[in-house]
Order: structure tokens, then C-alpha cells, then sequence
């Protein structure tokens, strides 16, 4: 079995930086995840206006109202298979800021319907957002956000962009620092910057026996569409 990135990247995978493939290379019955701690130099919002938009959705750990500089981060991406039999991989982010942790949850799968990526966020996959991947020139990946659609119980509409944000991702490998960085961007075509953070890390791989994922890096509801 092939990652999910791998999937959807095809022969262009093999274009990436060796430490990106690794990270990017695993699925479910490797058995192994990848856990990143390092440092975010910046973690922003827009302007004022943004900031009942982020609480709410703070509320289901979608983004926050929050920033600061040199704030302390870990990213869990734990690969299993959903009760639906899709190939999950987590994306659990903590930031640590003075007296609080926020998280910025998502799980993603290779959507068999749409021949992509799609980006569930949050703690109850209410959102489903179509991922556009490709290789950076720097020998990272690119992920560019498309069309979201909201999900809840019986309701399934595609989501008005005016009132969410396209999110612009590169991670790479940073040959003279031996280390990962990332780099994202949330904007609003219309309002502008919505929400972001740059920083770096280090990714260590570790075993994970059967039944081992924690708990907490699971979504509380899993979305059958996608």
C-alpha cells in the first residue's frame, strides 16, 4: 500500500526532497508515525474584524485568535484507516502559548470521488476541503486549498467562499539547518489575510503497535462524504 500523498502525486512524488518523502511516504500498515516539535517564529491573525470568525472556529479546533512569536509547536500525523476503510492520516497541531495550548486539528484521506485530497478540519469533520498538491521547486510540497463544503447530520452544502478562506501551505526541507519549515497562509479573496504561521521543526518517527495511536488525535465524528 502507497501513502495517500503518494497517490495523488504519482510519479512527481519521487521529485520531492528525500526527508519530505519520508515524512509524506508512510500509510497505516507501516505502523509508524511522525511527530514534530520545534518552534513557530510567527503565528498571526488579520485584522479585527477576523477574530469572531477564528473564535468560532477555535470552538472545534479550526484555527484561533491568537498570535505571538516563538511559540512552541508539535505536529502529530498518525496514519490509520477510518471506519469507513479510507487511508487517514491525523494533522494535529499544538501551539503553546503563555497559559494555553490551542490546536489546530485535521484528518485527510485520498478521496476515490474526486481523484485528490480532502482535508477534514476540526474535531467533527464538519468541513471537507478539496487539497491541490504538487511539488515545491524547493523540493517540499505545495497545498493550496479549494472548494469546502460543510457537512452536519442530514445537511451537505458546498460552503460560500466569502465567508471562508483559501490556505496557501508549503513545507520543506531545510538542507542547512537539518530541519522542516513551514510556511501558511489563510486569506479571504475579499477582507484579505485571515489567519497564518512560519516556523520549523524536527520530525522523529516512531513505532506504533496496534491500537497504539492516542485517543486524542482522533476526530470526535467521521464524515462518510467527502
Amino acid at each position: 500500500m502507497t501513502s495517500i500523498y503518494q497517490r495523488v502525486l504519482g510519479p512527481e512524488f519521487n521529485r520531492l526532497h528525500p526527508e519530505i518523502r519520508r515524512r509524506f511516504g508512510f500509510c497505516s500498515e507501516d505502523r509508524i508515525a511522525s511527530i514534530g516539535r520545534g518552534v513557530m517564529d510567527r503565528v498571526w491573525y488579520g485584522r479585527a474584524f477576523t477574530k469572531p470568525f477564528l473564535s468560532l472556529g477555535a470552538w472545534r479546533n479550526i484555527m484561533f485568535p491568537q498570535q505571538g512569536e516563538n511559540v512552541p509547536f508539535t505536529i502529530e500525523n498518525y496514519a490509520y484507516k477510518d471506519r469507513f476503510g479510507r487511508e487517514t492520516v491525523t494533522w494535529i497541531r499544538k501551539f503553546q502559548f503563555p497559559g494555553r495550548i490551542r490546536r489546530f486539528d485535521a484528518t485527510m484521506i485520498y478521496s476515490e470521488q474526486r481523484h485528490k485530497i480532502v482535508d477534514y478540519l476540526g474535531t467533527h469533520q464538519h468541513l471537507a476541503v478539496e487539497i491541490d498538491m504538487s511539488p515545491a521547486e524547493n523540493g517540499g510540497v505545495r497545498l493550496r486549498s479549494g472548494n469546502q463544503y460543510f457537512y452536519e447530520g442530514w445537511i451537505g452544502f458546498r460552503f460560500p467562499m466569502r465567508f471562508s478562506g483559501y490556505a496557501d501551505v508549503c513545507e520543506w526541507f531545510d538542507e542547512q539547518e537539518g530541519l522542516f519549515r513551514i510556511e501558511v497562509n489563510v486569506a479571504n479573496p475579499a477582507f484579505g489575510p485571515l489567519f497564518g504561521y512560519s516556523g520549523r521543526f524536527r520530525a522523529e518517527y516512531i513505532h506504533v503497535e496496534e491500537g497504539g495511536i492516542p485517543a486524542d488525535v482522533f476526530p470526535l465524528r467521521e464524515e462518510r462524504r467527502e
